[in-house]
């Protein structure tokens, strides 16, 4: 689907101005631009697609923003966006046969339950804690699984991702947020080019949207930068709590 009108071309690249800024800080950008690339008429599968295509322009503006003031080594990271790459890529697949509807069930309750930890958990700051799991561990059962449910379904990932390093890597929430817009691009990349394979991207929107996208992720990943956990942990508990109310409701 690539003829849409004027003002709806300009709500998809506000939708993507928005979703840039707010997934670089907390993540949830699909909660923005899902919803209303549905609204302009594309399918399902095409929406996530399309999604993968304009989300790889703002998580990859964040990571190169983050990694430029030294939040997340690159290199050293890798191996784990690799695995997130490869995870992702099998959830797409499984998304082209199986409607991600299967998760709506039970995520609501997930999100609550993120949104609360992060809002009640003491010392949530930008401070390293005790980790849980090795990084090898962390990156070879973690990572995948979370980059599997991206590619399969996508709406929360970021906050999966974000509990899963402040819960476990005992990561600051700075540090945290800089290494899930890492992995984050990493799930977009693989879950893209099986969406691409199988034609379901719209090119034309997707990278208008991702032009969008890139903006709105340098604005917001230096805002996360200068304040840091003062505003990611806030926008971290709307966006969980906003994401599952909307679920809600859509069902």
């Amino acid at each position: 689907m690539e003829d849409l009108t004027l003002t709806l071309t300009l709500l998809l690249l506000v939708a993507a101005f928005m979703a840039g800024f707010v997934d670089s800080i907390a993540g949830g950008g699909g909660l923005i631009t899902v919803p209303v690339l549905l609204l302009a008429g594309f399918s399902p599968v095409e929406a996530l697609g399309t999604n993968k295509l304009q989300g790889l322009f703002g998580s990859g503006s964040a990571t190169v923003a983050y990694a430029r003031k030294g939040h997340v080594d690159l290199k050293a990271q890798l191996p784990s966006a690799a695995l997130s790459a490869i995870g992702s890529a099998f959830g797409a697949i499984l998304a082209t046969v199986i409607p991600g509807e299967l998760f709506r069930a039970f995520l609501p309750f997930l999100l609550v339950a993120i949104a609360l930890y992060f809002a009640f958990k003491p010392n949530m700051d930008d401070i390293d804690r005790a980790r849980r799991l090795s990084p090898f561990l962390f990156g070879l059962l973690i990572v995948p699984v979370l980059g599997f449910y991206d590619g399969v379904f996508g709406p929360g990932a970021g906050s999966f991702f974000m509990l899963a390093f402040v819960a476990l890597a005992g990561y600051g929430l700075l540090k945290a947020t800089a290494h899930t817009k890492l992995l984050n691009f990493a799930s977009n990349l693989g879950a893209f080019g099986v969406f691409a394979l199988f034609g379901v991207i719209s090119w034309k929107i997707g990278l208008m949207m991702g032009a969008a996208q890139f903006a709105g992720a340098q604005v917001g990943s230096r805002m996360a930068m200068k304040n840091g956990a003062k505003i990611i942990k806030p926008l971290l508990v709307i966006t969980c709590m906003a994401l599952a109310a909307k679920l809600l409701l859509d069902k």
